[in-house]
Order: structure tokens, then C-alpha cells, then sequence
């Protein structure tokens, strides 16, 4: 009788594993053949061959396991090896707060990780791992996932291995009933957030009407969906500025399914089990990433998809005046994290040069004369320290009349942003078509265009700043007109002199080895406005009485002329990035109020210039200083303002 039970049992459960198998094979089935339908199409910028930013393919996770230069790593410390070239069954079973190691230092990357991830790939396709993940309390929705490691991140946050994914969502119980559906909306993971799409939307561009085409940012691969250089404020967004700009490769990923049912998919992918860090361990956020299993979108989709952004902030292509607050927001978060990333590294290095810097400051400071420094009774000689301060009071206490002078800057941005927007989107040009080669000749012409019009602005502020300058210290009345009328005399041989002065110096500089030539030839031609507007020489004499000015004393008209143009430069932007940081502002506004201020500023320079010009000539033409009288300062020479 026990013999008969036993037998039924065993057929029972034969008959039952008949009719399990097989829907569970017709399960991976359709999730397989939805995967493919729907598999991404990345455009990556793969002709890099070596720097920052680097553009990694996704990899084969297989070239990892057994993989001999690859460690497994425990949470202890010190001698923490557990295995070299470790198995997928070996990462399986949890083994929380372990880490993978990969040949190289995540905090000085160099060309290390770029070689390494091309050798132990090769012969291997780039791999996308799908996986259709529901959430029990979302009936009817179903999502579509597709993951992609990267060797490294070689963005603002330096780690080795890098997860990130795509989601497509459907009105679907199963991958069956989605295989007859459409898909609603689509979401590129970013840094710590994402960015939605609906099916339908412009933004998303297909290919074959199902492949949605991937722009992974080059170094962060944070996906978006076009080519531009996109700029992010918080942690969701990743603070610094992805690059997804041309030139483009197309890669199509081979796609991998692993199994929605958990135990199908450590028994088919057991890596997926691991639990601990895709990466070398490092302080904070340079520290490798966690795999898929441990995000929430891995078990909870719908969830995670309600934090979506709806989009990504692109930089506009040009900013005002030449001062985009947004690339100087690039820089200066790429340049921070480069400082942090070798404070990490190397601790002493960096705080014994920060401590030189700031003691050579706070020695310079120290040892400059600030006082007297009245603004007024411009030709006579001045320490630097008094001509810093005299630009100050002179500028502040004729606000009204430099910010006039200065708001012409703001019309000249806005035709030369203006100029750009129609000719870079222009089927073509005077017979240049803006495509192809004729994209970077057209691009060249509008660079030179932009950059011709901002010096003839500029050179005109200074000029009519100058001219207020003499106004004010003979006691006429001035006005911003009044300025511009007096300075239009000098204007011819002033971009006379500016002219030639900028073809020599970017002749020098396109040689690279005449560079040092170059910024000589820059300290010696500083005056040149101040020069013709107050003496009114020839264009070719601008240039000759300015070196002759010049002189010896160029380490302090460097100096001076480098940390008034450095103020004027730095504030617009450092502005428009507190507004970035802390506000909602639009890009374009940002970007207009830095060039505002720039504009508004860029007197200064003009004014600073001016006591310098007096400064090297009175010791140029007078041995003695002239007496000072309670802190009063008159005028050592003679001049004849024109």
C-alpha cells in the first residue's frame, strides 16, 4: 500500500513539473522576445582614445568572472583577499559590504582602466542585461529594464564600475500581454534619478519604431536623449555637466534576459545574487557602486518611476558676452572635483600648496601700500596696492555713469547671440553648408565674427571710460554720450593697434612653442588703450609707446592687468552659479544676468588700466615723487587731456 502512495506521489510530481516547465519556459520565452523588440541603440563617442571623459562600451559581466586580474574583496581591511578571479557562483549567496577590485587606482585613473576594459573585452560584444520587473502592489503594470555596466565612471565622482539602466513601462500583467501592447513611457537612469519620456513624445527618438536611441554621457554614461552638453544642480541630476555631443558611434548591445523569477535568475546569472560593491572601495562617493539586485527599481519600478524628472537642463550654445555662466559652472565643478578627488590621494601634496598660496597672498597683501588712495588726480605714480584701491573708489563713487558706459556690451552680446542662432542653424552660408567639413569652416566664421564684435565692444567701453576718466579729473561734467562722442576720435587707430596686436599674438600662440613670445608681446600692449586715447598715435605707435611704457615695470602692469580682468571675468559667473545652485532660473536667464554684470563691470578694467598707464609714465618722465599732504594726492606731471 506504502509502495503504491509513493509511486503516485512521484507521478504526481512528474506530471506536475510537465506542466510547470513548460509555462515557465514560455514565461523567459516572451521576456526574451520583448527584450529584443524593444532593445536600446546607443550613440556613444567611442573615437576617444584616452582621457578624461573616456567613453566605455557596456561590458560582458562574463569577461569579469575568472578573470584573473579581477579580486574579490572582503569588508575587513588591511589583507581583505579573499579570491583572485572570482566565479559568479562565487559572488552568489549575499556577501554584503564585499567589494570587486580592478587593476588600477580610482583616484588616479590615468589610461589604466580604459586599456584594461579594452583587453579583457576583446572578442566580446558590448552587453545589455534586460529583466521585466513588476511590483505586487501595481497590478497591471509591467516594466521593461535594460542594465549596463561600465568598467569605470570617470566623471566628477571617480569609481570604479558603473550601473546604468533603461525602463520601459506598459499597461501589462505579463510579458506576453505586453508583447501586444505598447509601451506608455520610457525612463534613462541619471546619476541618482532618472528622466521620463512618454512613448509618443519628440524627445524620444526610435529606431525601426522600437528601439529608442540611448546618448550615454561620455565618462558618467548617464543617459539622455539627444546629443548636447547638459548641466546638472543636485543629486538626482549629478552636480556637473554631462557631454553627449558629437562624433557619435552607434552601438547596439547584445541583450541578455535575466529571468524575472529570482531563483531562475541565480541559477542562470548567479553574479546577480552579489551583494556587494561593482568596485574598489574608496571614501565616499568615489566608492564602487552596488549592482542591480540592490536598487529599488529592481524590485519596485513603479515606485522608483514617480521620482522621474520630466527633463534635463541642455547649456544653451552661447551665453552672453562671451561669459557663459554654465561653462564656467562646467569647469569650476570639474576643476573642484579634481582638487578633492587629489586631496584624497594625496592629502599633504595638496594642503601644503593650498597653505603656499594663501601665505604668499597674505604676504603680498601685507606688504602692498593701500593708502592714500584717492582717485582723483590721475597722473601720478601709485603703488599697487593704492591703484587697487583708487580703481575701486573711482568706479563706486561714478556707479551710474560706468554702468551707462558699460550696458552698450549688453546690445553687441545680444546680436552676436543672435548672429550665432541664425547662421549654426542655417542650411547654409555665403555658399557653406552647414554640414560636414563646411560645419567646422561655418562654426570658425561665427567664432570670428562673435569674437571681432566682442572686441570692438570692449575696446570701445575702455576707450569711453578712459575719455570719463580725463573728464572727471579736470572737473568737466561727463556723461556715458559724452564719453562716446569724446572717444570716437581715437577709435580708428585704437582697433588699428588691437588688430594687429591680436593677429601676432595668435600666430605666436597657434605655434605652441612661441607661446611665452605671445604673452610678452600681451603684458607689453597692455596700454594700448588708455595710449591712444589720451595721446592719439598712429595705430602702429599705440604699439610702440605701449612696450615703451611698459618696460621693466612689466610684472606690475601684469599683475594689475590679470587681477582687475580676472574680477570683471569671475563675478558674472560666479553669480550665475549661486543663482544654478540655489534658485529655479532658467539657463538663459542665468546666463544673461552673468552677462549683465560682466558688462556693467568691465569699466573697471578700463579704469584700473588707466592709473596703471599713469603710474609707469609719470616714473618714466619724473625721477622724484611729489610731496603728499594728509593724504592728498596731486599731480606729479603736466598732461593735456585731447
Amino acid at each position: 500500500m506504502r509502495k503504491r502512495a509513493a509511486l503516485a506521489a512521484v507521478l504526481a510530481v512528474a506530471l506536475l513539473g510537465l506542466a510547470v516547465a513548460p509555462s515557465a519556459s514560455a514565461g523567459l520565452a516572451d521576456q526574451t522576445a520583448l527584450a529584443k523588440r524593444y532593445s536600446p541603440v546607443l550613440r556613444v563617442a567611442t573615437d576617444r582614445d584616452c582621457g578624461p571623459g573616456e567613453s566605455y562600451l557596456p561590458m560582458d559581466i562574463d569577461a569579469l568572472l575568472g578573470n584573473a586580474t579581477v579580486a574579490l574583496r572582503g569588508p575587513w581591511g588591511g589583507g581583505d583577499l579573499v579570491k583572485i578571479a572570482p566565479s559568479g557562483e562565487d559572488l552568489a549567496g549575499g556577501l554584503y559590504d564585499y567589494h570587486l577590485d580592478f587593476p588600477g587606482d580610482a583616484l588616479n585613473p590615468g589610461c589604466g582602466y580604459v586599456h584594461w576594459a579594452k583587453r579583457v573585452t576583446t572578442g566580446k560584444p558590448a552587453v545589455a542585461y534586460a529583466h521585466v520587473a513588476t511590483q505586487s502592489d501595481a497590478p497591471g503594470r509591467l516594466a521593461l529594464q535594460y542594465w549596463y555596466f561600465y568598467a569605470f565612471n570617470d566623471w566628477n565622482n571617480l569609481h570604479e564600475g558603473d550601473w546604468e539602466m533603461v525602463q520601459i513601462n506598459f499597461d501589462a500583467s505579463s510579458a506576453k500581454d505586453a508583447l501586444a501592447r505598447k509601451p506608455t513611457s520610457i525612463g534613462y537612469s541619471q546619476h541618482e534619478g532618472a528622466e521620463r519620456a512618454g512613448w509618443g513624445d519628440d524627445k524620444l527618438e526610435l529606431e525601426d519604431g522600437t528601439h529608442p536611441v540611448l546618448y550615454p554621457a561620455n565618462g558618467s554614461h548617464a543617459g539622455f536623449y539627444s546629443s548636447a552638453l547638459f548641466l546638472g544642480a543636485s543629486g538626482s541630476q549629478g552636480v556637473g555637466c554631462d557631454d553627449t555631443r558629437a562624433p557619435l558611434s552607434e552601438v547596439r548591445p547584445e541583450v541578455q534576459t535575466i529571468p524575472s523569477d529570482p531563483s531562475a535568475a541565480r541559477q542562470e546569472f548567479p553574479w546577480i545574487d552579489f551583494q556587494g560593491r561593482w568596485g574598489e572601495l574608496q571614501p565616499a562617493f568615489f566608492n564602487g557602486p552596488t549592482g542591480p539586485n540592490l536598487k529599488t527599481q529592481w524590485t519596485q519600478p513603479v515606485l522608483w518611476e514617480s521620482g522621474w524628472r520630466d527633463r534635463s537642463v541642455a547649456v544653451p550654445a552661447g551665453g552672453a558676452l562671451g561669459t557663459r555662466t554654465t561653462a564656467f559652472f562646467c569647469g569650476a565643478i570639474a576643476h573642484g572635483s579634481n582638487l578633492l578627488t587629489r586631496a584624497l590621494d594625496e592629502p599633504w601634496g595638496v594642503l601644503l600648496a593650498l597653505a603656499v598660496i594663501v601665505g604668499l597672498i597674505a604676504i603680498a597683501a601685507a606688504r602692498a601700500t593701500w593708502r592714500p588712495s584717492a582717485p582723483l588726480r590721475l597722473a601720478r605714480r601709485r603703488a599697487t596696492g593704492q591703484i587697487i584701491g583708487a580703481s575701486a573708489r573711482m568706479y563706486f563713487g561714478h556707479m551710474a555713469l560706468f554702468i551707462g558706459i558699460g550696458s552698450i556690451l549688453v546690445p553687441i552680446s545680444l546680436l552676436d547671440a543672435l548672429l550665432q542662432s541664425f547662421l549654426l542653424h542655417a542650411s547654409g552660408f555665403a555658399g557653406i553648408e552647414a554640414q560636414g567639413e563646411g560645419e567646422g569652416v561655418l562654426a570658425f566664421l561665427v567664432v570670428a565674427l562673435g569674437t571681432a564684435l566682442t572686441l570692438l565692444g570692449v575696446a570701445f567701453v575702455m576707450a569711453a571710460t578712459v575719455r570719463a576718466l580725463a573728464d572727471l579729473d579736470a572737473g568737466r561734467r561727463t556723461s556715458p554720450v559724452r564719453a562716446y562722442r569724446g572717444a570716437l576720435d581715437s577709435v580708428r587707430p585704437m582697433l588699428a593697434a588691437l588688430v594687429v596686436a591680436a593677429v601676432i599674438v595668435t600666430i605666436l600662440v597657434s605655434t605652441i612653442v612661441l607661446l611665452p613670445i605671445a604673452i610678452a608681446l600681451v603684458i607689453r600692449w597692455a596700454l594700448i588703450v588708455p595710449v591712444t586715447e589720451l595721446e592719439n598715435p598712429s595705430g602702429l605707435g599705440a604699439l610702440r609707446r605701449s612696450g615703451r611704457l611698459v618696460g621693466r615695470r612689466w610684472l606690475k602692469v601684469a599683475c594689475l592687468t590679470v587681477f582687475s580682468l580676472g574680477l570683471v571675468l569671475l563675478t558674472g559667473p560666479l553669480l550665475g552659479t549661486l543663482l544654478v545652485i540655489v534658485t529655479s532660473l532658467s539657463l538663459t536667464v542665468v546666463n544673461a544676468v552673468a552677462g549683465v554684470v560682466y558688462a556693467v563691470l568691465m569699466p573697471y578694467v578700463a579704469i584700473t588700466t588707466a592709473y596703471v598707464y599713469f603710474d609707469v609714465r609719470v616714473r618714466q618722465e619724473r625721477a622724484d615723487p611729489a610731496e603728499q599732504d594728509h593724504g592728498v594726492l596731486d599731480a606729479e606731471i603736466e598732461t593735456a587731456f585731447p
